[in-house]
């Protein structure tokens, strides 16, 4: 039986940990040659060295959204590497928290410039070689790109941006041969909550997300890679984030009640 993605190339930004990470492994065994970038390189190389141990061809590649040179020079090498690019997943992202009162404008370009700059100027140097293979890009947004929550201000207002850029990005693609899937997972297992306001991870921090609504990564993973098979133009996943969403676009006013009631204080 044909794997989905056999012979194709598939680069994830952000994919030492987390979804990216298991993202890399879902393509691998759809039949992928998989490379990963991200600022970490330990990350990356311990990917790369598990997918390889299974046969896979993987490749690393240090990269950092928020330096265009460094997503050109990234695209540049796996172009020299594997010869073709065939999806491209712009996952590479952080959460900026507090309220805006608390917020300075540092902290909102910090934010802005990985969420949404990075994303934009990744979709942008991978387009060239998604067109000469008629690929997939996929931008990874949030459930929260349709609900704003209090002391989320710069999150929200990045992963609402991340979807009017799909939805830009899939009018602009249209009969181009090339999809624009944007996804937005509700909770997904992952370092997000343990990240700073600098981007910086913090071991020993605890995850305040709510763990009863926590996907494992592997399983977000599988039905994100069916979508981008499929070439959904918008994907959103988990049953909480599917009915956060539908109420968001229609009820927005509970949402509202909803979040003051029992949001922070």
């Amino acid at each position: 039986m044909a794997k989905r993605f056999e012979e194709k190339v598939v680069w994830i930004t952000g994919g030492g940990t987390g979804l990216g990470l298991a993202l890399a492994n879902e393509f691998a065994d759809q039949g992928a040659s998989v490379v990963v970038s991200g600022r970490r390189a330990d990350k990356l190389d311990a990917v790369v060295e598990a997918l390889e141990a299974k046969g896979v061809r993987a490749l690393a590649v240090a990269c950092d959204v928020t330096a265009e040179p460094q997503i050109v020079a990234a695209v540049a090498a796996i172009v020299a590497h594997f010869g073709r690019l065939d999806v491209a997943v712009a996952n590479a992202g952080f959460s900026v928290g507090g309220s805006i009162e608390s917020l300075d404008a540092d902290a909102w370009r910090r934010q802005m410039e990985t969420n949404v700059v990075g994303l934009a100027q990744t979709a942008r140097h991978a387009l060239p070689e998604l067109r000469k293979s008629g690929g997939r890009l996929v931008l990874v947004g949030s459930v929260l790109g349709t609900l704003g929550l209090a002391n989320n201000g710069p999150y929200c207002a990045s992963k609402f941006a991340v979807r009017g850029l799909g939805q830009a990005l899939s009018l602009e693609l249209a009969g181009s041969g090339v999809s624009c899937t944007t996804v937005q997972p509700g909770f997904v297992e992952s370092e997000i909550g343990r990240v700073d306001n600098d981007g910086v991870y913090r071991e020993e921090w605890t995850d305040k997300r709510p763990s009863k609504l926590m996907w494992p990564a592997d399983r977000a993973a599988r039905v994100v890679v069916k979508a981008i098979w499929s070439r959904r133009r918008e994907y959103t996943f988990t049953a909480h984030g599917k009915l956060a969403v539908f109420i968001g676009n229609h009820m927005p006013s509970l949402v509202y009640h909803v979040a003051k009631a029992f949001g922070p204080k």
